[in-house]
């Protein structure tokens, strides 16, 4: 059968579609092909290596609920960093027994107890649907940034400002003492106010 316009016998569709899966099919074989000695984008990272560190030194840790997802955080903090985050994740158990935490976006994220306890009827672990945050931390290169949620309604607030209204910060560089007392209250007052749904 010929083609009306050219005159050129006709294609069929697919011959074409055929020959067009089978270079995609090999563009992305050798796009997706590793490098000797070094995983593939998207290939797991072997058992027992440590996280990689994104920009700034943040740990890149998988998301996660409980305990153990940011215990692997702060083991992965780099150097001075780690201590911090250590007494800070001390600090925070203490002054809210019962504390809810969760690694999300490479960060350990802490949230009120009680609403916890109501969550938990009727859902399978591992499932936090409507869980609330009040404070968060997050690795830079000079320094470990601790975010108040609704820092702005903290007396007196935290000294960092955000874009953000309610959103207050605390920046904790290397060598700096830190008053755990002041810390603590802040920890207190946040785990009061209402969450932040994240």
């Amino acid at each position: 059968m010929a083609d009306r316009i050219s005159g050129r016998p006709a294609r069929t569709g697919n011959a074409g579609r055929a020959r067009k899966a089978e270079r995609a099919g090999r563009g992305r074989a050798a796009a997706g092909a590793a490098k000797p000695g070094r995983a593939g984008a998207g290939a797991p990272a072997r058992k027992g290596a440590a996280p990689a560190l994104l920009a700034g030194g943040n740990p890149q840790i998988a998301k996660g609920y409980g305990e153990a997802p940011v215990a692997a955080y702060i083991a992965a903090m780099p150097g001075w960093k780690r201590e911090v985050g250590r007494r800070l994740d001390a600090l925070i158990v203490q002054t809210v027994p019962g504390v809810v935490k969760a690694v999300k976006w490479n960060s350990p994220f802490y949230g009120a107890p009680e609403e916890e306890a109501g969550r938990r009827k009727g859902r399978r672990e591992g499932q936090r649907e409507g869980q609330t945050w009040f404070l968060s931390f997050r690795c830079f290169a000079r320094y470990v940034k601790v975010a108040f949620f609704r820092g702005a309604e903290l007396r007196p607030p935290p000294p960092g400002p955000s874009r953000h209204p309610h959103v207050r910060y605390l920046d904790m560089h290397e060598g700096e003492e830190f008053d755990e007392r002041q810390l603590a209250a802040w920890v207190e007052q946040a785990s009061r106010l209402p969450g932040v749904r994240m």
